[in-house]
């Protein structure tokens, strides 16, 4: 049980590009929501 936890751990310590991916994701998401929110129905006189 200890050494699949390990093991898991060891392959995120391995793996910063997923986590970084998986950060770029997320804040693209939240970025396309904003804009599309109240980027997109602001009006200019």
């Amino acid at each position: 049980m200890t050494q699949r936890i390990s093991k898991y751990q060891r392959f995120k310590m391995m793996n910063p590009i997923i986590q970084f991916f998986k950060f770029i994701y997320l804040s693209l998401k939240v970025l396309i929501i904003v804009a599309g929110g109240h980027g997109g129905t602001r009006q200019v006189n």
